[in-house]
């Protein structure tokens, strides 16, 4: 049987495999002989050893302890900041993200303690497109939710999206800004991380890396499919047809110079022209709805607006009206006052002190 020792020899070596023991135990306040006679079971880590080493090496301290993985321990994916000049990945808000995230899971393990088994997705950005329908980014979220059985929560508080499961439910988690082009990249890019198993705390960073890579190329052959760029005249395409593709796609101008240039080597004269400025700024120019509505306004008031699943919420309002929650989460989700949420809430009888007494021998 693997010891905790053993387990920790195995963490570091995948996630850490260039870094000095030595360097790892002075990060943790531990001497090297020390450490090394732990790793090597000759002595026992103390308990603030272990989390230190967890948080640390980002490991699972559950399954250092017992060698079984923690079925309540959050795992996330996430769309990182690239910095296309250095090529360096990041996600500045990640600490700051963390407790919105817990929440959000809080209210799926409330309403599905025992997890339930989600359904196989699609394996290739095809078979997804194929199965959420012709002009799926229009109502992208509700198709997620109504074809792939993925859920998608928008909040504001967090920085950047985020994909996991919680109570057997596939969840994407999105920044609720306005910036419904970006959105529709963010769902893709985190579905492709679901599709792709991507979801594992044991990650090296250059695995890291990998995932972030096949997560973008994943969105991209979904939003952006080569037949579809190929059958588009692009020479003799103008300001007005550019504004179309865009509004019909839901990608930015910047995500059609990229996609096209990884493609091609080259930009469309229209696609250059527009590449190094604001897609609203094209859309304000050269989009025009065929309705009396401001539909490009409409379309980032959607996307700024708070949302959880109906599902979720009709999921919780069965358990506060059969006493089983509590209607805090439920007004969390809403955002708003828990004193401001009328909701049905079991009838509590009145007890009578002397009978209550009673019947507890006093």
């Amino acid at each position: 049987m693997q010891s905790i020792g053993d387990r920790m020899l195995e963490h570091i070596a995948r996630v850490r495999p260039t870094t000095r023991h030595r360097d790892i135990a002075e990060n943790i306040g531990m001497t090297p002989d020390a450490f090394s006679r732990a790793l090597n079971s000759k002595r026992a880590f103390s308990s603030i050893e272990l989390a230190r080493l967890a948080d640390l090496l980002n490991a699972d301290i559950h399954w250092l302890i017992t060698g079984k993985s923690d079925p309540h321990r959050l795992v996330v994916a996430a769309r990182h900041r690239f910095d296309h000049a250095t090529g360096h990945r990041d996600i500045p808000g990640r600490d700051a993200d963390e407790q919105v995230l817990r929440d959000i899971a809080l209210a799926y393990r409330q309403t599905y303690p025992e997890p339930q088994q989600a359904p196989a997705l699609p394996e290739s950005p095809d078979d997804v497109r194929s199965a959420l329908g012709e002009n799926f980014v229009r109502p992208f979220a509700e198709q997620l939710e109504n074809r792939l059985r993925v859920d998608v929560v928008r909040v504001a508080d967090l920085s950047t999206a985020y994909s996991f499961t919680a109570g057997g439910h596939r969840v994407i988690a999105l920044p609720a800004t306005g910036n419904w082009f970006r959105e529709n990249w963010s769902m893709a890019h985190e579905l492709g991380h679901l599709v792709g198993g991507h979801h594992d705390q044991e990650l090296s960073d250059a695995e890291r890396d990998r995932h972030e890579a096949a997560a973008n190329a994943f969105a991209a052959d979904l939003l952006l499919p080569r037949e579809s760029l190929a059958a588009i005249d692009w020479e003799h395409l103008d300001a007005v047809g550019l504004a179309g593709l865009v509004w019909q796609w839901g990608v930015s101008t910047d995500a059609f110079a990229r996609r096209l240039n990884a493609l091609n080597g080259h930009l469309p004269t229209v696609v250059r022209t527009w590449a190094g400025q604001t897609t609203q700024r094209l859309l304000r120019h050269y989009w025009a709805s065929d309705s009396s509505e401001d539909e490009i306004t409409l379309r980032m008031d959607a996307a700024a607006q708070r949302r959880f699943p109906l599902s979720l919420q009709e999921a919780h309002l069965t358990g506060i009206s059969s006493g089983v929650l509590g209607k805090g989460t439920l007004a969390w989700m809403l955002g708003i006052d828990p004193d401001a949420l009328e909701v049905d809430i079991p009838t509590v009888p009145d007890v009578d002190v002397d009978d209550l007494a009673m019947a507890l021998g006093l």
